[in-house]
């Protein structure tokens, strides 16, 4: 989850605390305890009829830490499950960077796979990887120079079970050594309290080179990166995989010491269907060719890793203009890497002609995708005002350099 810039400082809810680690140590006493199970489903509307009421008998710090330690954990439920997350312990930052349960477990499954059974987790955060790797059999270090964020990341490593598999250790990731350990993993912090997300790889914290340099001293080692990073940022000795998790692209990672170096690999989740080509086998861009009776979306990973092209050829298909990452094809096949429709209309854009045929064919239930158009879909939505029973989607994208819209429907599952 990277390093706080300054361990010393609290945020969120902690500001208003003397003492966080104080306040956190709080909340895992008998009285706390019972406190968060009170708090646990206290809806946001009711926090402040709550907080009254339990001031009165318990101290006025504990029971704010209590209130915003349940609202973490409410949300903490989408990537960790509402049963780990409800024994787990949280900070903002946490819940906001850490690694999402499924893909942390996908890439302990990766490790398990090469042969890990010792791993150096660098920039640890509230824990998220190392649980994942634990859980895969992995003896984890966990290293992070945030004292609080250390003793959210021990809490949760006792609460799961998983204390004897866990190491959790507090200093400067730079000052650790390494060397013991079958692999490495670091996942940098890529945003700050002061300039938001960080697109330079180099303003990390600890910066890329940094992470790169250990990287390629580990016998395996993989490194947490934004999914936006340049591909001339990519060391030739890494292999760069994007992942991506029900449709949505959560992160990239560089792999070093595996088998597929200089490759690039889309992995979707969950079913971790991997579609890879090394740098040198990749295929050339798709001709584009005329709108056909299939349009085929590529998952967001299979665009950031450049594989359109692998799928252009998996579904005998071409792209609808240059600069545009639709696929269209006469005829359907089944692909994990892209969602398929039946296109059954291709308009120039305008406005009043697609209201007019959408209230033709009764259409209320109206999906609006956008690719190299600077239309809102929502803004759309309200100009058109569909209505009636049926659905439909459109696309407002270009054809060969042309604003146009293409109308369809999700195609039923191919069984090739």
């Amino acid at each position: 989850m990277g390093q706080v810039n300054d361990p010393n400082t609290p945020s969120g809810h902690e500001a208003g605390l003397v003492d966080p680690l104080a306040a956190f140590a709080a909340l895992r006493t008998a009285e706390g305890r019972a406190l968060l199970d009170e708090v646990r489903d206290v809806e946001p509307a009711q926090e402040l009829a709550a907080a009254t009421r339990l001031r009165r008998t318990h101290p006025a710090p504990l029971v704010t830490a209590a209130l915003a330690q349940a609202r973490l954990r409410q949300r903490a439920a989408a990537k960790f499950g509402a049963g780990d997350a409800a024994r787990m312990f949280f900070t903002p930052d946490g819940v906001e960077q850490a690694t999402r349960s499924s893909v942390a477990t996908y890439r302990a499954e990766r490790f398990r796979a090469l042969g890990v059974r010792s791993l150096a987790d660098l920039c640890c955060g509230i824990g998220g990887d190392a649980i994942a790797l634990a859980r895969a059999g992995i003896s984890v270090l966990a290293v992070d120079r945030s004292p609080l964020t250390c003793a959210v990341a021990r809490a949760n490593a006792e609460a799961l079970g998983l204390a004897e598999l866990i190491e959790v250790r507090e200093a400067d990731v730079t000052e650790v050594d390494t060397s013991a350990y079958d692999a490495v993993f670091v996942d940098p912090a890529r945003r700050s309290a002061k300039r938001g997300r960080i697109f330079d790889p180099e303003s990390y914290s600890p910066p890329l080179s940094w992470a790169v340099e250990t990287a390629l001293r580990a016998p395996r080692a993989a490194l947490k990166i934004a999914p936006g990073i340049p591909h001339e940022a990519v060391p030739a000795e890494a292999g760069a995989e994007w992942i991506s998790d029900g449709g949505d692209v959560k992160e990239a990672v560089l792999w070093f010491g595996t088998d597929a170096p200089s490759s690039h690999r889309a992995t979707l989740l969950p079913g971790a269907a991997s579609l890879w080509s090394s740098l040198d086998a990749m295929l050339p861009d798709p001709e584009v060719r005329p709108v056909g009776r299939y349009l085929y979306e590529p998952d967001g990973a299979v665009i950031r890793a450049h594989l359109v092209a692998e799928v252009a050829a998996r579904v005998g298909g071409g792209l609808i203009d240059e600069t545009i990452a639709y696929v269209t094809s006469d005829a359907l096949h089944g692909t994990p890497y892209a969602t398929a429709y039946e296109i059954t209309d291709q308009l120039p854009f305008n406005v009043k002609k697609l209201k007019a045929l959408l209230r033709e064919r009764g259409v209320g239930i109206l999906t609006v995708k956008k690719r190299g158009s600077a239309v809102e879909p929502e803004e759309l939505r309200r100009k058109v005002k569909p209505q009636g029973k049926q659905s439909a989607t459109v696309f407002l994208t270009r054809v060969a350099g042309a604003p146009t819209m293409l109308i369809g429907h999700p195609a039923p599952a191919a069984t090739d």
